[in-house]
C-alpha cells in the first residue's frame, strides 16, 4: 500500500492529554506515528512527529481536525506538512558533546558553528538551565555523527579553544551504544 509522510508539530502550555488528543486525531484519519520527539520546554509542551498516511488521506480534513484539537487544547500552534519520503541514510551518532558553564548568549552558536564547519551532524541536542537561585549554569548535551572517526582528536582540540573563548567546559566522548 502506497503511503505519504507528514511532519506534525505542536506546542502549547503543558497539560495532561495533549499527546492522547493529537494521537486520536491521527488515528481517526488512519495515520501511523513512525518517529516522534516530545518534551517540556519552559513549561510548554513541544512535539514533532513523523507520520505515515494512506495515499488517499484527506489532507484538508486532517488539517481541520488538528486545528480543532489545537483550539480545544489551547495550543499555540499545531502544524501538518508533507515531507519527502525519499530513501536516505540517517546519520548514526558516534559521539557525545557536553557543554557546561555560566549562562550567556552565544554558547550554542559557537559550539554548533564549529561542529558544522567540520561536517559534524548533530542528531540530538538538549539544553537546560540549572542552578536555581544561584548564577544559572547552562548545560547542553548533544549526540553527534562525525564524518570520519579520525577527526575526533582535532575536533576535541578545536572544541577546547571554543570552550576557552566562551568560558565553558566542553567534552567530546565516544557514544556508548545501548540496545533497546
Amino acid at each position: 500500500m502506497a503511503t505519504r509522510t507528514f511532519a506534525v508539530s505542536a506546542i502549547g502550555r503543558d497539560r495532561p492529554g495533549i499527546v492522547a488528543s493529537v494521537a486520536g486525531v491521527l488515528l481517526e484519519h488512519g495515520l501511523n506515528i513512525a518517529d516522534s520527539q516530545m518534551t517540556i520546554l519552559g513549561g510548554h509542551f513541544a512535539m514533532t512527529l513523523l507520520v505515515s498516511a494512506p495515499e488517499a488521506a484527506e489532507v484538508e480534513d486532517l488539517r481541520a481536525s488538528l486545528e480543532r484539537a489545537r483550539r480545544e487544547l489551547g495550543l499555540e500552534a499545531a502544524t501538518l506538512n508533507e515531507v519527502a519520503d525519499e530513501p536516505h541514510e540517517a546519520a548514526v551518532p558516534s559521539h557525545t558533546v557536553t557543554v557546561y558553564g555560566v549562562d550567556h548568549p552565544g554558547i550554542v552558536h559557537a559550539v554548533t558553528t564549529l561542529l558544522a564547519d567540520r561536517g559534524v551532524n548533530i542528531t540530538d541536542l538538549t539544553t537546560r538551565l540549572v542552578g536555581g537561585d544561584r548564577e544559572p549554569i547552562y548545560a547542553m548535551m548533544m549526540e553527534v555523527a562525525l564524518p570520519d572517526a579520525s577527526i575526533s582528536e582535532p575536533l576535541a582540540e578545536a572544541l577546547a579553544v571554543v570552550a576557552g573563548e566562551q568560558g565553558v567546559e566542553v567534552v567530546l566522548r565516544p557514544l556508548e551504544h545501548d540496545a533497546l
